[in-house]
């Protein structure tokens, strides 16, 4: 029984240690008037942004953008930085992406016509 409990403490342990550092909750800057939070959980090898709440200058309100992909299949390439894609809800163009991870700062560029136009936010994690 002893070898049981101790194999699933550390098969539960290993899941934690697997988990992106990148996973959790994000605040966005604001852009056109609201902000969002953005929940960043794995997607196949790679990982993903849904907006899960959002919020404008009266507090939180119902976006029609609420629970749709902002960042979409990043690949870890190594030392906190990925790419991938993201998704500018305010033109709704979407962009190739590069996130770098800072501790709880993500810096998000998204870029297009080669990387000759690129816009980016500095997002924060939610505690």
């Amino acid at each position: 029984m002893k070898t049981y409990v101790m194999a699933a403490a550390l098969a539960c342990l290993a899941g934690l240690a697997a988990a992106d550092p990148a996973e959790g909750v994000w605040k966005t800057e604001v852009d056109d008037g609201a902000y969002a939070h953005v929940t960043i959980t794995p997607c196949g090898a790679n990982i993903c942004g849904v907006i899960s709440r959002t919020f404008n200058s009266a507090g939180e309100y119902n976006s029609p953008n609420k629970g749709k992909m902002l960042v979409r299949n990043m690949a870890p390439q190594g030392g906190g930085s990925y790419k991938g894609k993201v998704w500018r809800p305010s033109n709704d163009k979407i962009y190739t992406g590069k996130m770098q991870l800072n501790g709880n700062a993500l810096k998000l560029s998204g870029c297009v016509a080669g990387g000759l136009l690129c816009s980016g936010q500095n997002w924060t994690r939610v505690q």
